[in-house]
């Protein structure tokens, strides 16, 4: 299992960098931020490390500060958060005025903005997403559709259509059953009674996976001993979270027509990649098509914790009055901040926006990759990319790579969470899609920068 990396907490001084998107001019991490560092490593668990040792203060927009008045352009949306941008006033201004309501929760019972903001995804998602649940976390959607799959396979085709198939790489939570259906391997080590209704296969990303046939997926799951009939639902991130790469239109053609020749429940899992990330209001319409089920969360808020699943009707409704349920469903303050990102991404056109200076950073990004052969691919749409680092001359995972170029961005000012996917060899770029041709520019710049220094040392 690749661990993530600790950073040593004694400030290091860093080459003074001022302009007027990101500033540095103090030690990393900050002086007056370690003490919280230290007691948080002697309060939390180990678990909880990992992350660059930047303290954040307070986020506008793009940009995020720490206590010492350091500024980075932010290319982590608070892991894929904050798609309207960070702190936005409007945003601020609903959650206040919720809070000051004195209606900060209700559990199930009905409230007026739950019901507004059903009715905003109902609205602005296509036919036949129109049953909303709404709930806290990617997770716990990941566990409903599970739960939904299996429910609708084992009424149209008895106990024994139940698998679900899902791909390798993929990450779709925490959770027992959302680590079973993911297929990042070391995630599992401490699962000892696997559900045998659970199999992957490989992704079509073109660079690790390199038939992208459908065919191949058909082949992959005869190999598994695996047949149409038995199969409940397939589940796939619209893009892999490790990697930002998507399928082939044309394999997500043949699978939807396949899906639903066989009964079996499509589901997209959109918790990256929903609302604007992708340069579209939903990453599946990359694709021309419609998934049974939806799975949203992090850019659906902006900020506070809502997830959501969205599907037919007819499955949504497979299950009786309270008997699908979460204590925070439709938490009234995270509908209020739910609205108002979502208010912001649309009037905005926020999609818009991820797509033109999305183009400009794919663009530098693929420059990038012709001038450092360390760089294995690169994949992504809008404003998501990542960029797989590689040991020399292979496509091996180079973790040491991609952690230094990390390092040296955040010393640069340009702020990102620490590498993910295969071997901890990918830098996921996802800025807020509020972000600036010019902070494009500025960042992209200080990358390679950062590649030029980490692949000379």
């Amino acid at each position: 299992m690749v661990m993530a990396k600790e950073f040593d907490l004694t400030p290091k001084r860093v080459p003074r960098v001022e302009t007027e998107l990101r500033r540095i001019v103090t030690e990393i991490p900050a002086p007056q931020t370690v003490p919280i560092l230290e007691r948080l490593f002697s309060l939390e668990p180990l678990a909880m490390r990992g992350q660059p040792p930047i303290v954040w203060d307070h986020a506008e927009g793009f940009q995020v500060w720490d206590m010492a008045g350091n500024c980075w352009i932010d290319w982590s949306s608070g892991v894929l958060i904050a798609n309207a941008g960070h702190g936005r006033a409007e945003m601020i201004e609903a959650v206040v005025k919720q809070a000051t309501s004195k209606l900060l929760t209700t559990y199930c019972f009905p409230t007026e903005i739950r019901c507004r903001l059903v009715e905003k995804l109902a609205g602005i998602l296509p036919e036949p997403l129109k049953k909303i649940f709404l709930l806290t976390t990617g997770s716990e959607a990941v566990e409903c559709a599970i739960k939904l799959c299996r429910t609708h396979g084992v009424r149209a085709g008895g106990r024994s259509k139940n698998v679900i198939v899902s791909y390798d790489k993929a990450f779709h939570g925490r959770t027992l059953g959302a680590q079973q259906a993911g297929g990042i391997p070391a995630l599992k080590e401490w699962i000892v009674n696997f559900d045998p209704g659970f199999v992957q296969v490989p992704f079509p990303d073109g660079f690790r996976t390199e038939d992208t046939s459908f065919d191949y997926f058909l082949k992959c799951l005869a190999g598994e001993g695996v047949e149409p009939r038995n199969i409940a639902g397939v589940m796939l991130e619209t893009y892999q979270g490790g990697s930002a790469a998507f399928a082939p239109p044309e394999y997500m053609h043949s699978l939807r027509e396949w899906c639903t020749g066989h009964n079996i429940l499509l589901v997209c899992d959109e918790v990256q990649a929903g609302f604007g990330r992708t340069g579209t209001l939903f990453g599946f319409e990359h694709y021309g098509i419609v998934p049974d089920l939806a799975l949203f969360g992090k850019g659906i808020s902006s900020s506070l914790p809502l997830s959501a699943v969205a599907g037919r009707p007819d499955v949504m409704d497979l299950h009786p009055p309270g008997s699908m349920t979460s204590t925070h469903t439709g938490n009234p303050v995270c509908c209020a901040a739910a609205l108002a990102s979502i208010d912001l991404v649309l009037r905005e056109n926020l999609a818009d926006n991820a797509r033109h200076t999305g183009d400009m950073l794919h663009r530098r990004l693929r420059e990038l990759q012709s001038r450092f052969p360390r760089i294995g691919s690169v994949d992504g749409k809008g404003l998501v990319a990542g960029v797989a680092c590689v040991k020399p001359g292979s496509k091996e995972p180079d973790g040491d790579l991609a952690w230094d170029v990390v390092r040296r961005c955040i010393e640069k000012g340009v702020l990102l969470f620490s590498p993910v996917g295969l071997g901890g060899g990918t830098v996921k770029i996802c800025p807020p899609l509020v972000i600036t041709e010019e902070a494009i520019e500025e960042s992209c710049a200080v990358l390679a920068e950062a590649f030029a220094e980490a692949v000379k040392g």
